[in-house]
């Protein structure tokens, strides 16, 4: 689970994350980078469709200050059930992705991670500030700032335009 080394973080580069071996990732090391955090599953049907994507987005854009970072959640489903090894064997073995992924978290209800409460704060979708499902995708700027927030079922390519705007691309 993340902590918050600010009371009152300003952005997320005010929050410190375990990645999935349980270090602590302080995420003011993406400073100046722009940020797609999506929350993950292995077992959801839209798993091979958002990987496939992601990986095509973070290899194009990776170079020009892209970062995207996987949270698996186990919330909607149960569709991320495995140990936090068992999620990165998938991830790298199966998509041979090379962002980062995080601990397994909660991204709603009372136990919702710190970081995404902040997220949830900045974007809201129809349902209010709740994550609605597996790969819920949140943009942020250079800044730490959320830019935009898109719903599970958008294709992480049709997200290019506004990567692209925030990458001065």
């Amino acid at each position: 689970m993340a902590t918050e080394p600010a009371k009152d973080p300003k952005s997320v580069y005010d929050f410190i994350v375990k990645d999935a071996k349980g270090s602590e990732v302080d995420l003011s090391t993406y400073k100046g980078k722009v940020l797609l955090i999506v929350n993950v599953a292995s077992k959801c049907g839209m798993t091979n469709s958002n990987y496939t994507e992601l990986n095509q987005l973070y290899n194009k854009y990776k170079d020009q200050g892209l970062e995207i970072l996987a949270f698996p959640c186990n919330q909607f489903g149960e569709e991320e059930p495995g140990s936090n090894d068992q999620i990165s064997e998938f991830v790298c073995t199966r998509f041979k992705s090379e962002f980062p992924i995080f601990d397994k978290i909660e991204v709603n209800g009372a136990n919702a991670d710190p970081l995404y409460k902040f997220l949830k704060s900045g974007k809201w979708g129809i349902f209010g500030d709740d994550i609605q499902w597996n790969f819920a995708k949140i943009l942020v700027d250079k800044d730490g700032q959320v830019a935009d927030r898109y719903y599970p079922t958008t294709s992480p390519l049709s997200l290019e335009r506004d990567i692209e705007k925030l990458l001065g691309v």
